[in-house]
């Protein structure tokens, strides 16, 4: 991790430098470089506490070199509203120079389904020209893997733990991207830290365009996953080929779909097995859970495909 002083040495360009302390195979990470290096124009982050804060900001070292703020668990976006209200503002009064100057805030699910949620509307809806960037790991994962809005369904985790009475989370995964279609935001997009293009691509598309911005990010997190650290990448594209997690993005309203998996299509099973924290799912007698699951992807997948070909044939 480089220190302050030595932020000045690296390579012109790279915005988030290595050497944090992220767990091996951790997926925001790559979505941190990814998403910054998208960005050609000065640019300064917020993020929320969790594991953004606490592996890439331990004093006296930094993996920033871009101003960075950190502020509480539930206030990032509303902290970048305030800078970004602030720049403005000293444009207008003449006291800075136009420098063209980019506005991100990150949280991870915790910081952004639930505690933030409030926050998180409060900035869309005032029209902020700011990109919020949530990575999604489905659960509090800095404090101890409880559960959070994002957790999946049957999920295993610390606070919906599985046992005799209940298999693990009862309820459905909160539908985050439609929640922010709804503050009718110029655009919202979905995507994940396994696919470099996509996910460059749609900051990049972000950044063409004034006003609000939001991406929800699907992020791998080895421990609370239970999963195998190299298969970081490999989980989050099985995601979208289940069609647990599409690729789509929504410009002022009108959704559109960047990936249909078609013959590539797989069961949902095939995802959640490789995950310690749907082991349960796959013992006898719990086929119907399964199922459950199964039905629940392929109706939300029937419903997102059924809106995109709705606005694709709008003029």
């Amino acid at each position: 991790m480089a220190t302050l002083k030595e932020l000045a040495t690296q390579p012109a360009g790279e915005k988030f430098v290595g050497g944090h302390t992220s767990c091996a195979g951790c997926g925001y990470p790559n979505i941190f470089r990814l998403a910054l290096a998208a960005v050609k124009d000065p640019v300064v982050v917020v993020g929320a506490t969790g594991c953004c804060e606490v592996n890439t900001s331990i004093f006296p070292y930094t993996s920033w070199k871009v101003p960075f703020l950190h502020n509480a668990f539930e206030n990032s976006a509303a902290t970048c509203s305030g800078v970004e209200a602030a720049y403005y503002s000293l444009l207008k009064s003449g006291k800075i120079q136009e420098n063209n100057t980019r506005f991100i805030a990150f949280g991870g699910d915790g910081g952004t389904y639930d505690i933030g949620l409030q926050s998180l509307s409060g900035a869309m809806e005032r029209g902020h020209d700011m990109l919020y960037i949530c990575y999604d790991n489905g659960a509090y994962m800095n404090t101890g893997i409880q559960r959070s809005g994002a957790t999946p369904r049957y999920a295993n985790t610390t606070t919906a733990p599985v046992g005799k009475v209940k298999p693990g989370k009862m309820q459905k995964k909160k539908d985050l991207a439609k929640i922010m279609v709804g503050h009718n935001v110029p655009y919202v997009a979905q995507t994940i830290a396994g696919n470099a293009q996509d996910l460059v691509k749609k900051v990049e598309k972000a950044m063409s365009i004034r006003g609000p911005k939001f991406l929800v990010v699907l992020a791998t997190c080895p421990l609370g996953w239970q999963t195998k650290t190299q298969d970081t990448v490999k989980l989050t594209r099985l995601a979208v080929d289940a069609c647990f997690w599409p690729l789509y993005e929504v410009e002022n309203g009108k959704y559109k779909l960047s990936y249909d998996p078609k013959d590539k299509k797989i069961p949902v099973a095939d995802w959640l097995k490789l995950q310690g924290r749907f082991k349960h799912l796959f013992k006898p007698g719990n086929e119907q859970l399964l199922a459950e699951v199964q039905a629940e992807v392929d109706k939300d997948w029937a419903d997102l495909k059924a809106l995109c070909e709705f606005h694709s044939k709008q003029v």
